[in-house]
């Protein structure tokens, strides 16, 4: 293509931009500062406005209700539709022009609400979840090297539950970018965190939690929540723990030193939590949620945004053990994930595979019913 054509296509392209541009609505500014109610939302100085940018974009999943952009001296209502892509012009201080578009997407839960439906009649073979006992030797260690028996403590089941979180989320950082360490068990995961001075990430930090829980006798599994796409940048591990007082399992997160309650302060599990979410039903995190010890965490944040993208589908280890992601050669693991009839890759129900660089045998099995997933222990 010779330089004259190229020139050519170019002006053509910016002429009608320009062209298209000038049939936009205009609104007025004198600040760069624009209020925005968000269906029912309302947000002071919730948008700056940033002529440099063209076009800015507002992301809303105000489905069925309007957006208002509310400028110093002006103002513009948009009602929301699922194909709502409306541009218009904020004219500031009467000669900087920013194009500005608002948008409709889907929200993360609004994408659960969709992804509601299991079945609990699949009925196809999963093999039956195990927790190994407190007595191997390398849970022993780990109670005693640790002394967990002190940081649970003497109070009923419930305290020593969130004793042991609350300990594992003060002694080790989380740090989503971080490596993970070759021995990957609890001992050797705080060791390398102190001596490096290093965090880990949430699987790791599962991992510690769950090792802990093993050593107390406690029937506990690490789950690994993970959103509907599936090939994605970021999910989030937890813990499962089962309360035989309260004959149920419970949701723990040490990456954010996390449980959730009911209306009632009930404890509840992450069937339930992803139920609730699903319903509209309350949930109560507790207040003193947080991350690394430096910014707290809110229910509508972390329930309704991330964890609703992250509740999708979950994946759990077959056999809830010391060392589990320890890779070694000829080692077999297990996974089985759980996941709704809107879930994207169905098949193969079994999957087998060989990692060549570690010699280590993945089996992976999927199913539709959540009573399998959720199976309670020794049933």
């Amino acid at each position: 293509m010779n330089l004259k054509l190229s020139l050519f296509l170019f002006l053509s392209i910016v002429y009608q931009n320009v062209i298209a541009q000038k049939n936009l609505p205009i609104i007025k500014a004198n600040s760069e500062m624009v209020d925005i109610r968000n269906g029912k939302e309302f947000k002071k100085s919730g948008w700056k406005i940033s002529p440099e940018i063209n076009p800015d974009v507002f992301v809303t999943s105000a489905l069925g209700e309007d957006v208002t952009f509310i400028t110093d001296i002006d103002s513009i209502t948009v009602p929301i539709t699922e194909k709502t892509e409306f541009n218009f012009v904020v004219l500031l201080n009467g000669n900087k022009k920013a194009v500005t578009q608002i948008k409709y997407e889907e929200s993360y839960l609004q994408r659960l609400q969709k992804a509601a439906i299991y079945d609990a009649n699949d009925n196809r073979f999963v093999p039956k979840f195990s927790y190994q006992s407190m007595d191997d030797p390398n849970l022993v260690k780990i109670r005693k090297d640790l002394r967990l028996d002190s940081i649970a403590g003497s109070g009923n089941e419930i305290s020593k539950i969130l004793n042991l979180l609350h300990w594992v989320h003060n002694t080790i950082r989380h740090d989503g970018s971080s490596d993970n360490p070759t021995q990957k068990n609890a001992i050797d995961l705080i060791k390398v965190c102190s001596t490096d001075k290093r965090g880990v990430n949430c699987r790791m930090m599962a991992t510690v939690l769950n090792e802990c829980y093993l050593a107390m006798g406690f029937k506990s599994r690490y789950v690994t929540c993970m959103p509907k796409e599936t090939k994605f940048d970021d999910c989030h591990v937890i813990n499962m723990v089962y309360s035989e007082d309260l004959e149920k399992w419970i949701w723990v997160d040490p990456t954010f030193d996390a449980y959730v309650m009911n209306e009632k302060g009930e404890l509840l599990g992450l069937g339930e939590v992803r139920e609730r979410l699903i319903n509209g039903k309350t949930l109560i995190l507790n207040p003193d949620a947080n991350w690394n010890r430096k910014s707290s965490q809110t229910k509508e944040y972390y329930l309704e945004v991330y964890m609703a993208k992250n509740l999708y589908r979950m994946e759990t280890p077959l056999v809830s053990q010391y060392d589990t992601e320890t890779w070694k050669s000829d080692k077999e693991v297990t996974y089985v994930e759980l996941l709704p009839l809107d879930g994207i890759e169905q098949s193969p129900q079994k999957k087998e595979q060989t990692n060549s660089k570690t010699g280590v045998k993945f089996t992976y099995y999927k199913t539709n019913n959540p009573s399998v997933f959720w199976a309670i222990p020794n049933e």
